[in-house]
């Protein structure tokens, strides 16, 4: 029983550290680069991100043994896009604001790596149970990074932090990490604390 919880437990804290799918496996990176602008878009996409991923979890793990082998991408395929439908239509529903400055990306989120790779390594071929532990540990650490560096260009770029300003007047806005190469610099610094803490705790 003791080791049944502590693999459960891992299954969901390895998304938030040793596999998180932004600092150690690099997926997802397109709305990772192009909507953290702000901690609220970057909130938004993780939020609907998480929701499909973990969705999509529950249908495949359910019906995998009903999948031919021939078909599993594409009958996978389906069933994500059937729920970023979902997400897209809710946000532009009940958030307009934030579903125009998301653009594409939210439907793009078919096309995802984070979500198409959980589905072929770990949903099918894992009970309903284990596959919600498994996609919400990847959506939280997904959520926690997208918010985290959106925060970090928002508070430098913007000098607020969800819409609120943070910094007086003393402090001039850097410009360039509201604009693309802002994300490319934020995300390497996160990546790079993430390597550096690795190598810490490797060596300790």
């Amino acid at each position: 029983m003791a080791k049944s919880k502590t693999t459960l437990r891992y299954e969901f804290l390895k998304g938030l550290w040793d596999e998180n799918p932004i600092l150690k496996s690099l997926l997802g990176l397109c709305p990772v680069l192009a909507v953290t602008n702000s901690a609220i878009n970057g909130l938004a996409m993780g939020l609907a991100t998480t929701f499909v991923l973990l969705s999509s979890s529950i249908i495949i793990s359910s019906i995998r043994n009903l999948i031919p082998n021939q078909v599993r991408i594409p009958a996978f395929i389906v069933i994500i896009a059937t729920f970023v439908t979902v997400a897209d239509r809710f946000l532009a529903a009940f958030f307009p604001l934030i579903s125009k400055d998301l653009g594409p990306y939210v439907p793009l989120i078919v096309v995802n790596c984070i979500i198409l790779g959980r589905q072929e390594a770990f949903s099918s071929k894992n009970s309903v149970f284990r596959s919600i532990i498994d996609s919400s540990g990847m959506g939280v650490g997904f959520i926690l990074v997208l918010v985290a560096l959106g925060g970090f260009r928002e508070i430098l770029g913007s000098a607020s932090l969800f819409g609120v300003t943070v910094l007086g007047d003393w402090f001039q806005p850097w410009l360039v990490m509201i604009l693309p190469g802002g994300a490319f610099l934020g995300l390497g610094i996160f990546i790079g604390i993430a390597n550096w803490i690795n190598d810490r705790r490797a060596r300790a």
